[in-house]
């Protein structure tokens, strides 16, 4: 006798990935309208860092760059994971316990691939990382891989950059190296080619989505 499926096990956590100018906010849009007519509600969408109002606060400190108190790349990873560890404990698990989905503007992967890649602080990512989630992870990750010249080129017209945004171009290189190898080791994070038109990379998005046995 098979045993029933509850919403709560039924509920999936998907986040959309990715580097600076790979298009996430689209992506994001077209997921959250894929789970709505999937599902016949629409899902939590959260940000990170950010998502619960102290979380948020977090966000204002690692985003903003202040000349006379430059933020240390040890205390920026912190930062991050302070912020995740409210969004995870106060918002998805809950949201997930209670049957919805939850669909996420970056998550654990970003910590793994900015700071420890990038920054080049992968044992204290790992640690923190396994403090605070504990093995809790995305049920489905979008990575949206674009080279990171052309994706800071995108960035540059929306607007002016961030601090993050702002970092040389060998930091993207070595962020991108580090999303890729975590993405070759893990069947849940699928690769997108960002790089295509926008009609091309939701078609691969959507294709990604009906294959999933949910």
């Amino acid at each position: 006798m098979n045993t029933p499926v509850t919403a709560a096990q039924s509920a999936k956590f998907i986040v959309i990935e990715g580097l600076e100018g790979a298009g996430k906010s689209s992506a994001i849009a077209l997921v959250r309208d894929f789970i709505e007519k999937h599902t016949g509600k629409a899902p939590i969408c959260t940000r990170e860092p950010g998502g619960t109002p102290l979380a948020e606060q977090m966000r204002d400190l690692v985003k903003i760059a202040n000349e006379s108190d430059p933020l240390c790349d040890e205390a920026e990873c912190l930062l991050f994971y302070a912020a995740r560890a409210q969004l995870v404990a106060n918002v998805i698990k809950p949201a997930l316990a209670n049957g919805e989905w939850v669909l996420g503007d970056r998550h654990n992967l970003s910590s793994l691939a900015y700071q420890g890649g990038g920054r080049k602080l992968m044992p204290l990512v790992s640690a923190i990382s396994d403090a605070t989630l504990k093995g809790f992870k995305p049920d489905l990750t979008l990575y949206l891989d674009i080279d990171p010249k052309l994706g800071l080129e995108r960035a540059a017209r929306r607007g002016e950059l961030d601090r993050i945004e702002q970092q040389e171009i060998e930091f993207f290189k070595r962020t991108r190296a580090t999303f890729l190898s975590f993405a070759d080791a893990d069947e849940s994070i699928k690769i997108v080619d960002a790089s295509q038109s926008m009609a091309e990379v939701h078609k691969d998005i959507i294709a990604l989505l009906q294959e999933q046995s949910w």
